[in-house]
């Protein structure tokens, strides 16, 4: 039984989609899911309009309304976990592109892979044989071979902010997803490869946050229904 006071069901999936018809196409982690209508699906079950876009749209959006991005008219939220992406925010409204794919800047290519491939969970399974969680514990007990590999992933996190700042340039960075709990020990990497960034009034301008609530990407959806 659905409560009475739900006026629509806001949906984030890892892929693009066709945010008019609702229709989500090759998602992430899923190879069945090559075209699925999932709004025609869910509204035909559940008699309310369901609306559906990217899941990391969801958690910039749900920054911008509800966490650290509320302050910002010009925002990006950017999740790095299995992979990494991003939602964008100008003057104050979640831009989609015609795919809701604007933020998808972790498909760039970059050194011998892409973006994803360094700043994501490969980097830490395939470059090095371990696992982000592990990497945090072993760098917590002073272990040296795993503080350089976050001082060597922070400059890759590094490299994707000058990009972010040099294609969008905004205000504010969120980042989300469980690397980013691992922020202390990538930052100052990060932070000194930004200061190659040619336009230094911009760098000294930029704010960076660590998301802080487990909940952003559904509030964010929810809000898709407003």
């Amino acid at each position: 039984m659905i409560n009475p006071s739900v006026k629509g069901i806001g949906i984030g999936v890892p892929s693009v989609v066709d945010e008019q018809k609702g229709i989500v196409y090759n998602v992430m982690n899923i190879p069945s899911w090559k075209e699925v209508h999932l709004k025609d699906m869910l509204e035909a079950e559940f008699n309310l309009p369901v609306y559906v876009n990217n899941d990391a749209n969801c958690f910039a959006l749900g920054e911008h309304r509800c966490g650290a991005g509320k302050s910002f008219r010009n925002m990006l939220g950017l999740t790095l976990g299995t992979g990494v992406g991003a939602g964008v925010i100008v003057n104050n409204q979640l831009y989609n592109g015609s795919n809701t794919g604007a933020g998808e800047i972790g498909c760039l290519p970059y050194l011998e892979h892409t973006l994803e491939y360094y700043c994501g969970s490969a980097f830490f399974a395939e470059l090095h044989n371990t696992t982000g969680k592990k990497a945090v514990e072993l760098a917590a007990s002073g272990d040296e071979n795993a503080l350089k590999i976050w001082e060597e992933f922070g400059k890759h996190i590094g490299t994707l902010v000058k990009i972010i700042m040099y294609v969008y340039d905004p205000e504010a960075i969120v980042f989300g997803g469980s690397i980013a709990n691992a922020y202390s020990y990538f930052e100052k990497a990060m932070r000194k490869e930004m200061k190659t960034f040619d336009y230094t009034e911009a760098l000294k301008k930029i704010q960076i946050f660590i998301s802080t609530r487990d909940d952003i990407s559904i509030l964010g959806a929810a809000s898709l229904c407003e």
